[in-house]
């Protein structure tokens, strides 16, 4: 792996995790809670690129952030294939990997989330030395979850209180629709980037 560091290393989070209809109220909180703690969300979903193999983003983007959120809450089975799902801990195994192998990047933090707290232990005992941080599928709890990561990581004080981050997560909710008005964004048409500019300009009219 290359030693090359990204400028925004130090800022950028790589969020891994589902992106079902299902998972979308917790994707967005944590999408949220990271641009408002001050530091830069990254997601596979930020690049529409067909001609870029998917593996090769992922590892640019662990490559180039300091600070990643794994959600490996999703093991139930497919319906449809009877299988479960292997992306989550795929990449979170790449991202211990970059750490433990890549001296550069040895001062990465990540935060590992599942539903309950031991469930993990069923399997994927391997990581069981980890601090597995539980969100209970709550949108409030992941951001204080994140926001407590942050504060303690970065050692940025000026980070607001998890409970402050998530009162204005749901300003910034109910106020989607004129934000993305001034925007020229239609909140039902949202990618990854329009909805990461929208948190960006409402932060700038409300810090």
């Amino acid at each position: 792996m290359s030693a090359r560091i990204d400028p925004a290393f130090d800022r950028n989070v790589f969020i891994n995790c589902p992106f079902d209809a299902a998972y979308a109220s917790m994707f967005e909180a944590i999408v949220f809670a990271v641009k408002d703690a001050g530091f830069d969300p990254r997601s596979a979903r930020e690049r529409l690129d067909s001609s870029q193999i998917r593996l090769h983003k992922i590892i640019e983007l662990i490559r180039s952030s300091r600070y990643s959120i794994h959600d490996l809450s999703r093991t139930e089975l497919d319906e449809g294939t009877s299988l479960p799902r292997f992306n989550m801990p795929l990449e979170l195994g790449i991202d211990l990997g970059c750490k433990a192998f890549s001296r550069v990047h040895a001062r990465k933090s990540l935060l590992i989330f599942d539903a309950e707290q031991y469930r993990f232990q069923k399997y994927l005992s391997d990581i069981g030395g980890q601090d597995i941080h539980r969100h209970g599928h709550s949108p409030r709890t992941a951001v204080i979850r994140v926001r407590d990561w942050l504060r303690a990581e970065s050692g940025v004080e000026s980070i607001p209180s998890g409970t402050v981050i998530f009162r204005r997560y749901e300003q910034f909710r109910e106020q989607l629709p004129e934000t993305c008005a001034a925007l020229r964004l239609e909140p039902d048409e949202l990618t990854f980037v329009d909805f990461s500019k929208a948190i960006t300009n409402w932060i700038l009219e409300h810090t």
